[in-house]
């Protein structure tokens, strides 16, 4: 006898006039929020089928919605989802985590280990979390994303022309974003740039993998170091865009990757950092500056780095400047 996954009866065909308020979100972010619960794997799908339609015709999934369009969303069954809620550790995790809070965003020291939202094997997110610590909140949404081990600096708007005004700084880079890493061996040269278009790839596994790919989207990290010994180096990245595992394939394909990361970095060093005590990629959001509106001060916020990085420098007699 087999046994099936309890799934929720289609829903017919929707057609949504977009407003103003929802303008300016790329069209896969866009069903991902409306068709809870629903895989990447399946937004891809019905975009590439073109059963998505925008003003009755097809799209990809990198258009950015307009005011006035009218998408046309295919019924789909998705399974029905058991809501978890973050304990009370997490919940209490996630308050002191926060540090910086206006009434059109809020800012966290996003912890290691935790990703930003549910999905791919994980129940719940920062997002989540967020949301269940402000029940009340009309609107939470995530301005951008962390990798799940990344930690540091994690932007949320509180209101829609909020997350509209931060999409448009990042696109613009107009939001200073400054990591810190260690990376492997001794810095040389000073400051670098890496311009370096990437390519999101999957392998055969499934994996998903970032590449450098003359005909991926551009990409530039502006790299110095901070602090350097025979055995590592301490840097500092500014992104100046936002592809997914920028830093982190920037600084490999220049022979420095980042210790801790599983994906691009060196087995030895990775091997040789644990019995150090390293159990994450060291990689921290460390500072954000940007302007939201013109006649407003600058936000300017440092995230304190995690102790266990810390100690891992003060082994390696390392120190930021």
């Amino acid at each position: 006898m087999s046994i099936n996954t309890p799934t929720s009866a289609p829903a017919g065909v929707q057609f949504v006039k977009i407003s103003r308020d929802l303008a300016g979100q790329r069209i896969d972010n866009f069903l991902l929020n409306r068709l809870k619960g629903a895989p990447r794997s399946l937004i891809y799908r019905i975009l590439r089928r073109g059963e998505v339609r925008v003003n009755k015709g097809r799209t990809k999934p990198d258009y950015r919605l307009k005011a006035g369009d009218t998408l046309r969303i295919p019924p789909v069954r998705l399974p029905e989802r058991r809501k978890v809620t973050p304990g009370e550790r997490v919940l209490a995790q996630l308050e002191r985590a926060i540090i910086h809070e206006d009434r059109q965003l809020l800012i966290l020291n996003k912890p290691s280990g935790l990703a930003v939202h549910g999905g791919s094997g994980m129940n719940y997110g920062v997002i989540e979390g967020l949301r269940a610590l402000r029940p009340d909140a009309p609107y939470l949404e995530l301005v951008h994303r962390l990798d799940r081990d990344t930690s540091g600096c994690l932007l949320i708007a509180k209101k829609r022309s909020a997350l509209r005004r931060l999409h448009e700084l990042l696109r613009n880079n107009e939001i200073d974003k400054r990591y810190l890493a260690l990376v492997k061996g001794q810095w040389q040269g000073g400051k670098r740039t890496v311009d370096a278009p990437l390519r999101k790839n999957v392998l055969r596994s499934g994996e998903r993998i970032v590449r450098v790919d003359d005909t991926g989207k551009a990409a530039r990290s502006v790299m110095r170091p901070l602090a350097t010994a025979d055995t590592a180096s301490l840097i500092e990245i500014k992104l100046e865009t936002g592809r997914t595992h920028q830093a982190r394939v920037h600084a490999a394909t220049i022979g420095y990757p980042i210790a801790g990361d599983e994906k691009y970095g060196d087995r030895n060093f990775n091997q040789l950092l644990r019995t150090m005590g390293l159990k994450r990629l060291f990689l921290h959001a460390r500072a954000l500056t940007f302007r939201l509106n013109e006649n407003e001060p600058a936000i300017s916020v440092i995230a304190p780095m995690p102790e266990e990085l810390q100690q891992l420098l003060q082994k390696l007699e390392l120190a930021s400047d």
